[in-house]
């Protein structure tokens, strides 16, 4: 069994297509169906029922692929830790963010990042809070910066606090309260809002404020992108409820501090064994230390 099958096979699971696995294999498709039927007759059994319309792992091919992916990141780390022992940084870094992350400014970290350790190759994913914290506890991410309500902390990873910050009103230009120097929750009560959906860490954060408040709202426009959240502000459709950190970047909107405003807190995690060289070079560059408490 040679790594590269492994490799072909992780590819085809996650793509759900041979075509798409060997395009991000960087081979001709024969030769990655070649090279997993070859693994096939080794293991004596098919590891992906294929028909005309979808592939999907078989039984077998679900028990496969967990030590898969463990052979391959076994692999990747010992290559990355000899790297980094004759001081160069090499592999991969796996990077998560929320949408509406403020307290680093990630594209310029990423090319001063890629500038130093050019060598490095970088992934970079769009998630929910809740949803990156696992993906780090799981080794699908190396690090994730996250934004949670200020009563609840990140569990599983070691965190490093970036920044309190407090939401502000968003409005369109032509907004009533557009203009004015603070409102209250209570003066935004009879707005419709537009905001991201109930499970995510960015809507708590607002829901935890109104309900400390005493107030209902009507959320009646969710979505999970700030562009199309702006976009639907813009038009008056809705009030929206961002970091007061993010806004200064959004135009076509009028904002409005709110003084009982919802709190949040940014943090930046990583796992609690040991990181890659590449995750460790990369919070270093941050200046954050990689021995920061673990969260239980």
């Amino acid at each position: 069994m040679e790594l590269q099958q492994l490799r072909y096979v992780v590819a085809v699971a996650e793509t759900k297509s041979f075509t798409r696995a060997a395009e991000r294999c960087l081979v001709v498709q024969s030769a990655l169906s070649h090279q997993i039927a070859r693994l096939e007759r080794e293991l004596g059994g098919r590891l992906f029922d294929r028909t005309s319309r979808r592939v999907r792992l078989t039984a077998a091919g679900e028990a496969f692929l967990p030590a898969a992916r463990q052979c391959l990141a076994a692999a990747e780390r010992a290559v990355t830790d000899a790297a980094a022992a004759l001081g160069e940084v090499r592999g991969r870094l796996a990077l998560g963010v929320i949408p509406t992350v403020a307290a680093v400014d990630v594209p310029a970290a990423l090319t001063r990042f890629h500038t130093r350790y050019p060598h490095v190759r970088i992934h970079l994913r769009q998630g929910r809070s809740p949803d990156l914290v696992e993906q780090v506890k799981h080794g699908d991410l190396d690090i994730a910066f996250l934004g949670l309500p200020a009563t609840v902390e990140p569990r599983g990873v070691r965190a490093w606090e970036l920044t309190r910050d407090r939401h502000v009103a968003v409005v369109a230009p032509d907004h009533p309260l557009a203009g004015e120097s603070e409102v209250a929750l209570r003066s935004l009560a009879a707005e419709v809002f537009v905001d991201f959906p109930a499970d995510s860490a960015g809507r708590a954060q607002s829901d935890l404020a109104f309900e400390a408040a005493g107030i209902d709202r009507e959320v009646a426009l969710e979505v999970g992108a700030v562009d199309i959240m702006v976009r639907l502000v813009q038009q008056g459709l809705g009030v929206a409820m961002l970091p007061s950190r993010f806004v200064p970047r959004l135009t076509g909107v009028a904002t409005i501090p709110v003084s009982d405003a919802p709190q949040r807190v940014e943090y930046v995690i990583w796992s609690r064994s040991d990181p890659r060289p590449a995750a460790t070079a990369f919070l270093d560059l941050l200046d954050i230390p990689v021995d920061a408490a673990a969260a239980p």
